[in-house]
């Protein structure tokens, strides 16, 4: 795993970017564009860290089931016929086709190359003539199995099967978002999927990034949120799985659309207060949302290679929402604001990632209206260290 493109003197150089906001500095710009790091990276973080890659109402009844991609690993989540959720491999045992594409319903999985078929939890069930292979048990070949959890209706998955629990190391997340009962939000799954020339990371750090807002998005369909009422937790557990920020509007129950304010029923639980605010939180490597009073938008990131991923988004709202007749007028009132809005959080994107392969790219100083970003770092410095002990003393 060691390459020639980085070394201790790199990760010795992380510190710098996980000290108090206003002495820290951006992560090497090679962390976002080099190879050799990504594949690092795969080892460091996406092998280790719970990963989400969807809702639980995507496979709601026995036999649905949904697929996922991250990191060069094809993922298969569904339901038995004891209603349990499962998270496998959709990797057949026998040549590496895939058992699985896209969503639907089913009895079993049939592997389309050869026919063998595996049942809901993964078991091979069948394994046409292969009666004359020596030593040949089915027990021995069924699809990989990875650990699943599920916090706040979303399905995480982790390739590994020992990895800790992750809610107990999100409560302090799961606290800021409790008005929101995302568990019981409701929300229809995501079209087509996106897929964005630029590091996973600048697309995380953009989600989450409050200096940005009142510059780029300047306008009357972002002016309600200025950057300068940003704030940023100092009480969250040095061993949380997650971070977020918290941004005051200028009126209370604000939205993204041409009134800027809620259109659609506000979050029932949300206290007078917490209407008064957005809420922006990062569950990394993956999930990132952006919640205002009526409406949750989530991003599901899978990073696919050094300078590339590909987006899930949706939307949830309040349960029984759908069932005004002019939801969907309203909705797409939201998602016109909304697609504005990102647009032009794309452009800049897609911009940044030429920066960072320039030899100019600088590992450029924080505002303190980018806490977020350093407590992104926090999270990303220690797991990259740790990653990169094990390689130098080739404890794997």
């Amino acid at each position: 795993m060691t390459s020639p493109s980085f070394d201790d003197a790199l990760f010795d150089a992380m510190e710098s970017s996980i000290r108090p906001t206003e002495q820290a500095e951006s992560l090497p710009p090679l962390c976002y564009t080099d190879a050799a790091f990504y594949a690092f990276e795969k080892e460091a973080i996406f092998a280790r860290e719970w990963l989400c890659v969807g809702r639980e109402s995507w496979a709601a009844a026995p036999g649905d089931y949904f697929t996922s991609f991250i990191a060069d690993e094809p993922i298969l989540v569904a339901r038995g016929r004891d209603g349990v959720l499962r998270a496998m491999s959709s990797v057949c045992q026998h040549r590496a086709m895939l058992v699985a594409e896209g969503s639907g319903t089913t009895r079993a999985f049939v592997c389309p190359y050869h026919h063998w078929t595996y049942a809901l939890d993964g078991a091979l069930a069948s394994a046409p003539a292969m009666e004359r292979s020596c030593d040949f048990r089915k027990e021995d070949f069924g699809l990989p199995r990875f650990a699943l959890e599920i916090w706040e209706g979303f399905v995480f998955i982790n390739f590994d099967r020992d990895a800790a629990p992750l809610a107990p190391r999100l409560a302090g997340i799961s606290d800021i978002l409790r008005g929101y009962d995302l568990a019981h939000a409701e929300g229809d799954r995501p079209g087509q999927e996106q897929r964005y020339p630029w590091n996973w990371k600048v697309m995380f750090e953009n989600n989450n990034d409050g200096y940005h807002a009142s510059k780029l998005h300047q306008g009357p369909l972002h002016d309600f949120i200025p950057s300068e009422l940003a704030e940023f937790p100092d009480d969250l557990p040095a061993d949380t799985a997650g971070y977020y920020r918290t941004n005051r509007t200028l009126h209370p129950d604000a939205s993204f659309n041409a009134t800027q304010r809620a259109v659609l029923p506000v979050f029932p639980a949300l206290s007078a207060e917490e209407r008064h605010r957005m809420v922006f939180a990062n569950i990394p490597p993956t999930l990132s949302l952006v919640m205002t009073a009526d409406s949750v938008i989530y991003l599901i990131l899978r990073a696919d290679g050094p300078e590339s991923h590909r987006v899930d988004q949706g939307v949830l709202t309040a349960p029984g929402a759908a069932a005004d007749p002019a939801f969907r007028q309203k909705m797409a009132m939201g998602m016109l604001a909304a697609g504005e809005i990102i647009e032009q959080d794309l452009h800049v994107d897609a911009l940044v990632q030429v920066g960072l392969r320039s030899r100019h790219a600088p590992r450029g100083r924080y505002s303190w209206q980018e806490g977020a970003q350093r407590l992104f770092n926090t999270w990303l410095v220690p797991r990259y260290r740790s990653a990169w002990r094990r390689v130098a003393t080739g404890a794997g």
